[in-house]
């Protein structure tokens, strides 16, 4: 599991208040002043504990599936059909190379670790986002990508139901979209609290390429200041006891007064404030990219520094609206697309990111995962489940695919796992969407065998049947 500083380690670090007991006892033999200063330094060490920052993890989804043998897991040795056109480039860390078209992140290989040993046996856009967002395989038959209520709950929605916040935000946001195909009416499967309940769904905050991300009504104004909103809460709160003639079913009651008590919470805390990049300079803004995934991540950055658990960042780009090659799904023209709108995309955004995090002291208690639903065919033109694949592009592939990790006590500059001579399947150290969501819920103290009740059926399950990844740190 992750090796950043367990309880224990901390708990060695401070001073019991047993110990200052003891302490206090050889106080009256009289203390040298070396031990005095040794003493007054461990009394420091136990307030930084105290005010040490919570776990937290920025869970980048990259929408589509990308091509980890064009851009991460590369095979220069393979014939031309298996390792396409692009070449692997030297990083910052000797013996790892990535994709000639992601320099800035190769610059940044020494904070990150390529976990290449993903994989599951889902072929379909929305159930494979069910299985990597929830950490279970999917339910039923992949006949839809649609959202039904039988999903399993979403790592997000288990983070909002089972996790915290220092701030009094939600412990689990979702930036800057929930993931949905046009013409469908449901968001793609595995997004949601499923058979948890809706009452679970993350938070959302939209938001686009320009840093827009204010809601409305957040902001409060000279006719309204925020003194005025408490009164007229708690003049609420006992017209509603005192009035025996409001009998609302009690599930409506209680969504009613969630949603009011959530709506109050990120007026108190200033949520208008958080999501106002303007506060930021122009020149980090810019680093980003404007780009509705640059901008996310930065908002991201914003609501791990203000106390937020789990922010799910979902790539976001022109191509959203496409039917057959939506984001990172490169059916065809696979190369021209990597080399011209996603790896620039990516590789501006997400090696800022990393750096800002460091820079704010962040990324030491912040686990950062960017993973697509799966990868892509090891061979050019092979079918596998899309008709509209064409000798240009790549299916989708399952069965060995890269997730991207730094921070959150990660050791940076390594590879964990690996995959064959074709990236096509995986030989070694295997990482499942199970021991992935564990993992995470474990970095942010969240204890993975808990059970919950589902909604629809009464039944107990598991948040995660997975196990957290050994020997990463």
């Amino acid at each position: 599991m992750l090796n950043y500083p367990s309880e224990n380690e901390r708990n060695r670090r401070a001073l019991h208040r047993r110990d200052m007991l003891q302490i206090g006892g050889l106080t009256a033999l009289g203390l040298t002043s070396a031990q005095l200063s040794q003493l007054r330094a461990s009394t420091r060490e136990v307030a930084d504990t105290a005010k040490r920052r919570q776990n937290s993890c920025v869970f980048l989804f990259l929408f589509g599936g990308p091509s980890q043998i064009d851009l991460w897991d590369m095979k220069p040795n393979a014939s031309a059909e298996i390792r396409g056109e692009f070449q692997p480039i030297a990083t910052n860390v000797p013996g790892i190379q990535i994709c000639e078209h992601l320099p800035r992140l190769a610059q940044q290989m020494d904070k990150l670790c390529l976990m290449r040993s993903m994989q599951h046996n889902m072929n379909v856009h929305g159930p494979a986002c069910s299985e990597v967002f929830s950490g279970r395989p999917y339910h039923s038959a992949p006949i839809t990508d649609q959202a039904t209520p039988d999903d399993w709950p979403s790592l997000s929605s288990l983070t909002m139901r089972y996790g915290s916040s220092q701030t009094g935000l939600p412990p689990s946001i979702v930036l800057p979209w929930y993931l949905q195909f046009p013409g469908q009416s449901e968001k793609i499967a595995g997004q949601t609290g499923g058979r948890m309940g809706k009452s679970h769904d993350a938070m959302l905050i939209q938001g686009d390429g320009l840093g827009d991300f204010q809601v409305d009504g957040l902001a409060t104004d000279v006719t309204a200041p925020l003194s005025r909103i408490e009164n007229r809460r708690r003049l609420s709160d006992q017209l509603r006891l005192a009035n025996a003639m409001l009998s609302l079913p009690q599930k409506l009651d209680d969504d009613i007064n969630r949603h009011r008590d959530r709506a109050f919470s990120l007026l108190h805390h200033k949520a208008g404030e958080i999501l106002d990049l303007q506060r930021e300079s122009a020149s980090l803004r810019e680093a980003y990219g404007q780009t509705s995934v640059g901008q996310s991540l930065l908002m991201a950055r914003r609501m791990i520094e203000a106390g937020v658990s789990l922010v799910t960042v979902n790539w976001e780009d022109e191509t959203k609206i496409s039917g057959t090659n939506t984001c990172w799904d490169t059916h065809e023209d696979n190369f021209n697309k990597l080399k011209t709108l996603l790896c620039p995309m990516f590789d501006q955004a997400f090696p800022t990111f990393l750096q800002d995090l460091d820079d704010h002291g962040l990324l030491e208690t912040t686990l950062v995962v960017a993973v697509g639903e799966f990868g892509r065919t090891p061979k050019l033109g092979q079918f596998t489940q899309s008709s509209n694949t064409k000798k240009s592009g790549r299916d989708h592939w399952p069965h060995a695919f890269t997730a991207l990790l730094a921070g959150g006590g990660v050791r940076g500059g390594q590879v964990y796992g690996s995959s064959d001579r074709h990236a096509g399947f995986v030989t070694d150290s295997p990482v499942s969407p199970a021991d992935l969501s564990a993992t995470i819920l474990h970095h942010l103290g969240v204890d993975h065998s808990l059970e919950y009740v589902s909604d629809n059926q009464g039944l107990r399950h598991r948040l995660s049947d997975g196990s957290p990844v050994k020997n990463l740190g």
